[in-house]
């Protein structure tokens, strides 16, 4: 309930600090959940702690690459210059599941920019 509650307030509202609180609350009981991992990234996405969110996100979708963990990690990799690895993963988990609504919202996004070489 408490990370339903904050990933709603971080991911709908600007109530951001409450959605924290929440899932600050959260984490300490289920640590190594990762609904709640990716939840904790995404309020700190939104609080504009890209390094912090990145280092949830990054935990989240270790222990499950469900499509939107996928999703939100992609677009905060993308945010930092990361552009090469939000493609990369997005690519695959779209490989697996190329109707998913999360993986779709992204596509366009991830696919219009060119792709950078060395």
């Amino acid at each position: 309930a408490l990370n339903a509650l904050g990933y709603t307030l971080a991911d709908r509202t600007d109530r951001y600090q409450e959605a924290l609180a929440l899932l600050q609350r959260a984490i300490e009981l289920l640590p190594e959940d990762p609904a709640v991992l990716d939840s904790m990234g995404w309020v700190n996405y939104r609080l504009g702690d890209t390094d912090t969110s990145l280092e949830y996100l990054r935990q989240a979708y270790e222990l499950n690459q469900d499509p939107e963990i996928v999703s939100h990690l992609c677009e905060v990799l993308w945010e930092v210059g990361l552009q090469d690895e939000a493609r990369s993963i997005w690519q695959k988990a779209f490989d697996q599941a190329p109707e998913n609504r999360h993986l779709l919202r992204l596509k366009d996004r991830l696919q219009a920019a060119p792709i950078e070489s060395d």
